[in-house]
């Protein structure tokens, strides 16, 4: 098997109010319901990295720590949400903390030259709002 893309990518939720919230409100993402219950979003390009990323990496890379935090949810996906600069990863971190979200780690360069940021979901994936400049393509 050779796989092309990632052809869709998602959390498995069980508060729609929290969820609805997250997803579309706070991070505004606009959704279709195709069927009750079932949002999508199927308007994206596509993924630009697909991994597997070890607990421990994403703890480090996140808290300075390999352990995971106890009090947190133990993340069972990571997503990236590229945004437009990095300047617009602070402005988004700005507007989720205003909006009353956690936010576990603020905007900062990477040495490999990625703005990042990263919060948690209701449902306990691993949201990184970044910039990777790499992955913009020019006008």
């Amino acid at each position: 098997m050779q796989v092309q893309f990632v052809a869709g990518f998602g959390p498995i939720t069980q508060d729609a109010g929290a969820a609805g919230a997250f997803w579309a409100d706070a991070l505004g993402i606009p959704f279709q319901e195709p069927a009750p219950g079932y949002f999508r979003n199927d308007s994206f390009s596509g993924v630009g990295s697909f991994a597997r990323w070890p607990l421990s990496q994403a703890a480090e890379a996140t808290f300075g720590s390999p352990d995971w935090p106890v009090d947190l949810p133990v993340p069972q996906a990571w997503l990236e949400l590229d945004v437009a600069s990095a300047q617009a990863v602070a402005d988004a971190v700005a507007e989720l903390r205003a909006a009353g979200h956690e936010v576990l780690v603020d905007a900062h360069e990477e040495p490999w030259g990625q703005t990042t940021a990263r919060i948690q979901s209701p449902e306990g994936v691993l949201v990184g709002i970044t910039y990777t400049p790499w992955m913009h393509r020019e006008p």
